[in-house]
């Protein structure tokens, strides 16, 4: 029987159409696929003695079952909803209910994109936001939200 890890886990969240990096826009998004994103978030969160349940979905619901599963398991939300960050109140309303700090990620600048894209409603709830770094994204918000998770336990 598998030995079961102890570490506080960080849930990572990625929304629609974000399983196709390495081939869709890599003009802006590069050529870091999202299993490689998955990869090398996991060995940051282990560098903090923390572990990662990553997972992606190109469906609004299924995002906020996950949302709803982490209020009561994660100690900190990483979450890029790629589309749904401009279109989606549902996704806002259930990040709400969290009490552990939640980073919203996005590969791309998006304040340098169309202008729909500057707004999110995931912004609001989140305790920062990360923004234009590629698959750096995550790793800064591993780094933030293990900052976070310390000083709560201060």
């Amino acid at each position: 029987m598998p030995k079961k890890s102890r570490a506080k886990a960080i849930y990572v969240f990625n929304g629609p159409n974000l399983n196709l990096l390495g081939l869709r826009e890599p003009d802006i998004y590069g050529r870091t696929t999202l299993v490689d994103i998955g990869e090398m978030t996991a060995a940051r969160a282990e560098s903090h003695d923390l572990a990662v349940v990553f997972s992606q979905s190109n469906h609004e619901g299924e995002l906020v079952e996950w949302i709803h599963e982490a209020r009561e398991k994660a100690a900190g939300v990483i979450i890029n909803a790629g589309g749904y960050t401009h279109t989606s109140v549902a996704i806002h309303d259930a990040l709400r209910l969290l009490s552990c700090p939640i980073v919203e990620v996005h590969l791309s600048n998006t304040f340098a994109r169309e202008d729909f894209r500057h707004h999110s409603y995931i912004s609001p709830v989140a305790s920062g936001v990360i923004v234009g770094f590629g698959a750096n994204s995550y790793l800064l918000a591993v780094d933030a939200v293990a900052s976070l998770i310390e000083e709560a336990a201060e």
